[in-house]
Formats: C-alpha cells, structure tokens, sequence
C-alpha cells in the first residue's frame, strides 16, 4: 500500500523534487498508514474477549513461542536472500549517489522498488510468524556495517546470520530472566535495541 500511494516517489524522485523530499513523503506515507492501522489494532484490542488479550499482546510485542510451524518464513528468507544478492553491486553503486549511479547505468528507481518490495515481504513473513519484534533490523546491519564495512555482497548475508542470532539471544534471555514466567522476546530487543541504536546515532560525524 506505501509502495502504491508513494510509487513516484520510488521510481522517480529526482522529478518529484530530490531525494531528501521523496524519502521525506515517503516516510510520512508510511507513518501515517501505521497511524491509521495501529487505530484498528487498538480497536481489535478493545472488543477482543478477555481470554485472547494475553496472546494478542504477546504477538504484538513478538513471541516465539507459538512458532512451530517456520517453514514459510524460512522460505521467504532463502528467497529473499537469492533475490537480493544479484542487487548488492547496484546498491554498493548506488550509496555513490543516486546520480552517479544512474550514470553508471543503474536503474536506481527499478532497484529502490524491488527492495522496498522484498523488504516488506520479508517483514510481512517475519511478523505472521512470531509477531512484532522491533529493532532487528535497525540494529544489526549498523553493526554488521562497524564490523565488517559497507558491502552489500558482505553485509546481507551477514546482517541475516546475525540477526538470527542476536533474535536466538533475545528468546533465551526472555524465557529465564523471570522463569518460570516469559517475557515477548520484542521487550528484550527493545530493551537492548534502544540504546544501542542512540549510541550508533549520536556517534556518527554530523
């Protein structure tokens, strides 16, 4: 839906008014439709019966409990990887800027799109599977890009492997700091998520 509300904004955004003004529309589409979708959960949340609320907090703060079947998710990861490794040289061109790049004869609008869409794909996967755990994929490729530098052909297989297992971390650690209890395992990434990514911000050179 962002993707169809923004699309000009993706493909063209040099004759939509540049790129800081596309991204900045594009942003705003997506926040407001989290705005308006967040309202309808809140409204599930308020008619739901008392018996489902527990289950529906803890899938919207993420949980792996509930996750025996992983199949689909672990499909759309394979491909998702398979898919995006044949862009990693466009988007290593394209972090040249979007001139250069399209001078060297990137397609910089297909290229945006395409990961814009594999990117939500995965996401959509992700979330079905084990809910909403935030801060993964804020998180891990800032590390991955401190650790190992900025190459795409590098940095998206590692920022997967890595994100798997700071997430595998994440569950242990929710299921025996108050054991027997459980904690959602999106607490925890947010708890260790939150500073983490303010360091990573305000260290960086203006």
């Amino acid at each position: 839906l962002v993707a169809s509300l923004a699309r000009r904004d993706l493909l063209h955004p040099q004759v939509q008014g540049g790129h800081r003004e596309a991204g900045a529309r594009l942003l705003l589409t997506g926040v407001i439709l989290a705005a308006g979708w967040g309202a309808v959960i809140t409204l599930i949340l308020s008619i739901a019966p008392e018996s489902r609320l527990r289950g529906m907090l803890f899938w919207l703060t993420g949980d792996l409990s509930g996750t025996a079947a992983y199949g689909g998710a672990l499909a759309m990861l394979v491909v998702a990887l398979l898919l995006a490794m044949p862009m990693a040289r466009a988007l290593n061109v394209m972090l040249l800027g979007e001139t250069v790049a399209q001078s060297l004869g990137v397609r910089v609008g297909r290229v945006r799109l395409a990961t814009f869409l594999l990117a939500s794909l995965c996401i959509a996967a992700a979330i079905t599977t084990a809910g909403s755990i935030g801060f993964v994929g804020l998180v891990v490729p800032h590390l991955v890009r401190l650790a190992w530098g900025n190459d795409q052909r590098l940095l998206l297989p590692a920022a997967t492997l890595l994100g798997g297992a700071l997430l595998m971390a994440a569950d242990l650690i929710a299921r025996t700091v108050v054991a027997p209890a459980q904690l959602p395992v999106g607490v925890i990434t947010g708890l260790l998520g939150v500073p983490t990514f303010l360091y990573l911000l305000l260290r960086r050179p203006r």
